[in-house]
């Protein structure tokens, strides 16, 4: 380094101030002197001014106040991003009440009365929902099961697993015992495989849909189950079981140490019964999706007309008398307006879907003359197809033989992306691409309204939520069924949440109730499900973080988690079913909105005519004390 040289009286300098910028000589006038400013002086030692250092010394320098600062960046930081998760509202951890463990990671799973149903390696198993004990195991497969549907039945319970392959199986469990139906869409020639993507069993089981892919095309089949045959022929082993093993299962039946089926429970093992042949599903229709709509082959109007019988189909756009010509030139106008928009490489459309539900008998869609069915039974299969407009009704009461037609539609004004029916089977909700949603009542045979998503959300899925009204801070569900008012909440694709709320005819209203978030990094699709019987759902426990940290299959944990509403104290409070009587309804004037409109003017006609007597009565006693003090008066005017 360098020294200067000198005395050590003339090394001790004391530092300067420098004022910034060129000297200028100040006015004479003293308002006109700028005020000194502590910005405009640089602090400088004059030791400094004489020494440097010299190189590498000055690199290093340089490099250790660089790392300083980026150190007080980093603390900074952190400080910043702690007091922000301070201010932050922390959410509550709920852990779980049981655990069950799996030697192999579950695919899938359903929860049905008491019973878990675990999809995985070969096959599936069933165990008890309230203690995790393993009740059977059927493996006999050489695929994986990737999806699994469990329908209660009542005393029985039907359950559906689709393979790696597609292949859907049916079985039957009735108390102990477990019986293959049929897998219905196997095929011994491979060439002719189909897949199914999706099924759905209508409540009580007399009915079932599958929606299946195959040869680069996609349909419905509907079947009808023999469910009150399937009770008798398990009743009745001896109706069902094979000839080949009827005698040894005669004598397995007539040993002491046999075991009646009215005398299991679910406590006991399931077995397995593989020589039981059961009666097999009836196929009763085909519906195939809509095919696109081209130039007229009618000659008139009137022919067009006569093709539709029994207003069958109004309203598919199917029937038309618009010509092949006329297309064309819309057409050609569409691409020459358009053309900017349209050149360029174009991604081939997909295959178009299905969704599709069992309805009950309504309004909308009585049942058909002569046919008499028992009450909540459905009579009618709903269906919308993938960029089409229009929801189709098809009648359950036909047989393949007969030609495949919708009973009814529903045109939109957009395609449906979406929809949903309520547990109730009473409501139906559409959402169309332009993010409007229709509220129909099929029960009441009307529509409760439209409403509109904010603008840019679009429709993801729909959940309905049973109806409840606020009453001081919490929530109430009338007593008895409640008619021409739903809730619903609707979940959009920018992840925002909202509540979409009916009640009677053209008064619905649409809140939100979770505003939009972003997009996780690594998104997570859990595996879970709720049942319906009971205040409890399970999930698969393959947290993704947990899978990032795995460094082998192995180690990733195969379990499933209990979780029950009820044992978790802020929950407690949800779980509550709070029913509020319809005495406490008609008092209340919110509440009272909650009832149909005849019951309201009943309700109100009966309080006026008790109002009324009461005013009557309170009237004559008024007029019996008139007398009587005239009567007083009269006698004292006698005495005097």
């Amino acid at each position: 380094m360098a020294s200067p040289k000198g005395s050590r009286s003339q090394k001790m300098k004391l530092p300067i101030f420098t004022r910034k910028g060129t000297l200028e000589v100040p006015s004479p006038t003293e308002k006109d002197w700028s005020k000194d400013d502590e910005d405009d002086w640089v602090f400088k030692d004059p030791d400094q001014e004489q020494d440097s250092l010299p190189q590498p010394y000055r690199m290093i320098n340089k490099m250790v106040n660089s790392l300083f600062d980026r150190s007080w960046e980093i603390i900074e930081g952190r400080d910043t991003s702690k007091t922000a998760e301070l201010c932050r509202t922390q959410p509550t951890i709920y852990h779980p009440l049981r655990e069950i463990k799996l030697n192999t990671m579950p695919n899938c799973m359903d929860v049905s009365q008491d019973y878990v149903f675990i999809g995985g390696s070969k096959g599936f198993s069933i165990y008890n929902l309230h203690n995790a004990k393993q009740l059977h195991v059927w493996e006999k497969l050489k695929v994986d099961v990737i999806s699994i549907w469990a329908t209660d039945l009542g005393s029985e319970i039907l359950i559906a697993p689709v393979d790696e392959t597609g292949i859907v199986r049916l079985f039957y469990l009735y108390k102990n015992g477990l019986y293959l139906i049929k897998a219905i869409n196997e095929s011994e020639d491979a060439s002719k495989q189909t897949t199914c993507i999706k099924m759905e069993i209508s409540k009580g089981g007399n009915f079932a849909a599958l929606l299946l892919q195959g040869a680069g095309d996609i349909w419905l089949d509907v079947y009808k189950l023999p469910k009150e045959s399937w009770i008798k022929e398990v009743q009745y082993p001896q109706l069902a079981i094979n000839t080949k093993k009827k005698v040894r299962q005669q004598l397995q039946l007539n040993t002491p140490d046999s075991v009646t089926a009215d005398s299991l429970d679910m406590d006991m093992n399931i077995s397995f019964r593989g020589d039981f042949k059961l009666s097999l599903p009836v196929q009763i229709m085909k519906i195939k999706p809509p095919k696109p709509i081209t130039g007229t082959t009618f000659k008139s109007p009137l022919e067009a007309f006569a093709k539709i019988a029994g207003c069958r189909g109004l309203g598919s756009g199917q029937n038309h008398y618009i010509k092949a010509s006329q297309w064309e030139k819309r057409e050609a106008i569409l691409k020459a307006t358009y053309k900017k928009y349209l050149d360029g490489e174009w991604e081939p459309e997909p295959i178009s879907m299905a969704t599709f539900y069992f309805l009950l008998p309504s309004r909308v869609i009585p049942m058909p003359a002569g046919v008499r069915r028992p009450p909540g039974l459905a009579c009618v299969l709903g269906v919308h197809w993938t960029d089409h407009h229009n929801f189709f009704f098809y009648s359950l009461n036909r047989t393949l033989k007969d030609k495949a037609d919708p009973e009814g539609v529903w045109p939109c004004a957009a395609p449906i992306v979406g929809s949903q029916l309520s547990p109730c089977s009473s409501y139906l909700v559409l959402a169309c691409e332009d993010g409007v949603l229709s509220l129909w009542d099929l029960a009441q045979g009307l529509t409760l309204g439209v409403v509109a998503l904010p603008e840019k959300c679009f429709c993801q899925s729909i959940h309905f939520l049973k109806y409840f009204l606020v009453h001081k801070g919490q929530n109430v569900y009338p007593e008895g069924s409640v008619k021409c008012h739903m809730k619903c909440v609707v979940l959009c694709t920018d992840a925002s949440l909202h509540l979409v709320t009916a009640s009677g005819v053209q008064n619905s209203t649409i809140s939100l109730l979770v505003e939009r978030s972003y997009s996780l990094a690594a998104p997570w699709n859990p595996v879970f499900v709720v049942s319906l019987h009971h205040p409890c759902f399970l999930l698969r426990g393959d947290h993704p973080d947990e899978i990032g940290s795995a460094s082998k299959a192995e180690d990733i944990p195969n379990s499933i988690f209990y979780f029950n509403f009820e044992d978790y104290p802020l929950l407690e409070n949800f779980s509550r079913n709070c029913t509020i009587p319809q005495a406490s309804i008609l008092d209340h004037p919110t509440f009272a909105q909650a009832l149909p409109l005849e019951e309201r003017c009943e309700k109100f006609f009966q309080k006026s005519i008790q109002n009324l007597a009461k005013s009557k009565v309170k009237e004559e006693e008024h007029w019996t004390r008139l007398r009587r003090y005239s009567l007083l008066l009269q006698k004292e005017d006698l005495k005097k």
